[in-house]
């Protein structure tokens, strides 16, 4: 009897069957598309980043030595010039008549420039002896190279004292050289304090300008350091010799440098958005694997620079794209289980813009979903985009 029934039945309730698969199907639960990302071993490094300006480790400014018409300067930037190479002349006068007091205060002025003209040329011989001494220790190996180095800055040191002293001798000369009431001007002229490259012309254009007036940079574009102005919080926790990783240069890779000195003095500064801060300047040099690269920039040029704080090598990083924070606050991830989302808790160290270090929690080789949304729970059948 029931088979004759089912017989009479079977395409109905074939139908009510496929009809009742295609409900069930329609409101099976879809698998979640998601991005995933590997939990991996490597080295994870925590710093601070902000912008940065290359400048020469040691230039100078030639300026007016007298009150009076300054010649057209034909030299450019680029240009090489030795220490008292002629840049230009000057038609000066004194803008009021030298009396007699203002002589004798000039005559004692020049007296004691020379006494340290002198002292600068006494020094800088030393200085150059020692100099000459060092390399030959240091040929014999029996010298460390930062002492060569701190021998050659004494030369260096030596000779940019010594072209001052001459400079300031030259510059009272001239003013004793005017006449003390004559009308009549005098050739002035200006010269070269340091050998080097002709950085900037300020003052190119012929004219009358007055005693002090910028003329021209002078510096070596070869030798280049990088200032970086940090919040002071942020400076306090760097230290000299901190590896310095340095980009957005111009080239593709990374340029290397050192920390090499921490400016004690903050200033205020105004932020674009009106905030004022305390800003320090950090003092970078270039790591001797960096030197070929870092010839291409120049002074004045725009960098960004991440002083490396903390690193970590070996470790176990997981993306940050992949972290959340639990119920507790305590950080979370969902990991990727034989198609399911499994929220695991997990305990971070070092945290960059890209991983973050896992202390706890997940296994290299693991992978975990990037960015979950609100839609996913712990259990959830995902699939991976």
């Amino acid at each position: 009897m029931m088979m004759d029934l089912v017989k009479r039945w079977r395409w109905a309730l074939l139908v009510v069957a496929l009809l009742v698969l295609g409900l069930v199907y329609a409101l099976w639960p879809a698998r979640i598309p998601v991005d995933t990302g590997a939990v991996s071993r490597g080295t994870i490094a925590v710093g601070v980043t902000d912008d940065g300006i290359t400048r020469a480790e040691e230039y100078y400014i030639v300026s007016a030595p007298v009150t009076g018409y300054l010649d057209r300067i034909e030299l450019e930037a680029g240009d090489k010039v030795g220490r008292g190479t002629l840049i230009t002349r000057m038609a000066g006068r004194p803008a009021t008549p030298i009396d007699l007091r203002t002589a004798e205060e000039l005559r004692g002025a020049l007296s004691v420039a020379q006494a340290s003209a002198n002292a600068a040329s006494t020094t800088l011989a030393q200085a150059r002896r020692d100099f000459s001494r060092a390399q030959e220790l240091s040929e014999r190996g029996f010298l460390a190279k930062s002492q060569l180095e701190a021998a050659q800055t004494r030369v260096a040191t030596g000779e940019a004292s010594l072209a001052g002293a001459r400079a300031e001798v030259a510059r009272i000369r001239a003013l004793l050289a005017q006449p003390g009431s004559s009308p009549g001007a005098i050739r002035v002229p200006v010269r070269a304090p340091a050998s080097g490259t002709v950085m900037s012309v300020i003052t190119e254009s012929e004219g009358v300008i007055a005693e002090g007036t910028p003329l021209m940079t002078i510096g070596d574009p070869g030798r280049i350091e990088v200032v970086v102005d940090l919040l002071s919080r942020e400076a306090v926790r760097v230290s000299p010799g901190d590896r310095v990783e340095i980009s957005q240069w111009g080239g593709r890779d990374p340029l290397i440098g050192i920390v090499d000195r921490i400016e004690p003095y903050g200033r205020l500064k105004v932020s674009a958005l009106g905030i004022e801060e305390q800003r320090v300047n950090i003092i970078i040099r270039f790591a001797p694997s960096a030197l070929a690269q870092a010839a291409r920039l120049g002074h004045g040029y725009q960098l960004d620079a991440t002083i490396i704080l903390e690193t970590a090598k070996d470790a176990v990083r997981v993306p940050i794209g992949a972290l959340f924070r639990g119920e507790d606050a305590g950080w979370r991830v969902f990991a990727l289980e034989n198609g399911r989302a499994r929220e695991r808790k997990i305990r971070l160290g070092l945290i960059n813009d890209e991983y973050a270090q896992v202390l706890g929690g997940l296994a290299a080789g693991q992978k975990v979903i990037l960015n979950p949304g609100n839609a996913i729970k712990d259990g959830a059948r995902v699939a991976e985009r």
